[in-house]
């Protein structure tokens, strides 16, 4: 059994952190036979460097998910998991249900999911199911109940970010115009206001190219 600070030092070895983990019970719909399930997400600073220099970029119309079956499924081999990735479906595998029920991950007053390190900019390009069940390290608080502006619910330019939901209409309006700019280049004004995503140290060029993909 590889213990849980084991695992994760050997997924920031390769840019990847454990962003969350659970005992999966039946309703969480996690694959049969799985004990811990852990999930990964980018390792700040550093993963988009890595990622843009890997043999996967420009070599695959999605690099991204590219780069994730090989190195997730690399480290599945390494300590007998299975690899659980958020893409490739139908059908698709609960990731917002498993982020939540980590403890770590939860609805962030503009409804987007917020993680307690990587804030609004969260992502997860898959995950660990073990065998095993190992212990896995406390839950902390939540940054958003001590967070008294809450800036993320006053930035976006539109409005298009409520605690009720998300116009993705109004946004895609809003980033055909030159104003729109500034969150294609440097990513979504929410996302960046949040004080987690501003200490996670996720580079610009990382949200520049997710904006694209969303606003092609």
């Amino acid at each position: 059994m590889t213990p849980y600070a084991e695992l994760q030092n050997m997924a920031r070895r390769q840019h990847l952190d454990i962003f969350g983990g659970f005992h999966p019970v039946s309703e969480d719909a996690a694959p049969d036979g799985t004990g811990t399930l852990l999930l990964l997400g980018p390792h700040e600073p550093g993963f988009w460097p890595a990622l843009t220099a890997s043999p996967e970029w420009g070599a695959s119309n999605d690099p991204v998910d590219a780069w994730s079956r090989r190195v997730i499924g690399s480290l599945a081999n390494a300590v007998g998991a299975l690899a659980v990735y958020p893409f490739g479906g139908p059908p698709w595998h609960p990731f917002i249900h498993w982020a939540i029920r980590t403890g770590r991950a939860w609805s962030s007053p503009v409804a987007l999911l917020v993680h307690d390190t990587a804030g609004l900019m969260v992502s997860y390009r898959g995950a660990l199911a073990l065998p095993e069940q190992i212990d896995l390290p406390p839950v902390g608080p939540r940054p958003c109940e001590t967070c008294a502006s809450q800036p993320c619910r006053s930035a976006c330019p539109v409005g298009a970010l409520t605690d009720t939901g998300y116009n993705t209409a109004a946004c895609h309006a809003f980033l055909n115009t030159p104003p729109g700019i500034d969150c294609l280049d440097q990513g979504c004004a929410a996302r960046r206001a949040c004080p987690i995503s501003q200490s996670y140290g996720r580079s610009a060029a990382q949200s520049a190219y997710h904006m694209t993909r969303f606003h092609r």
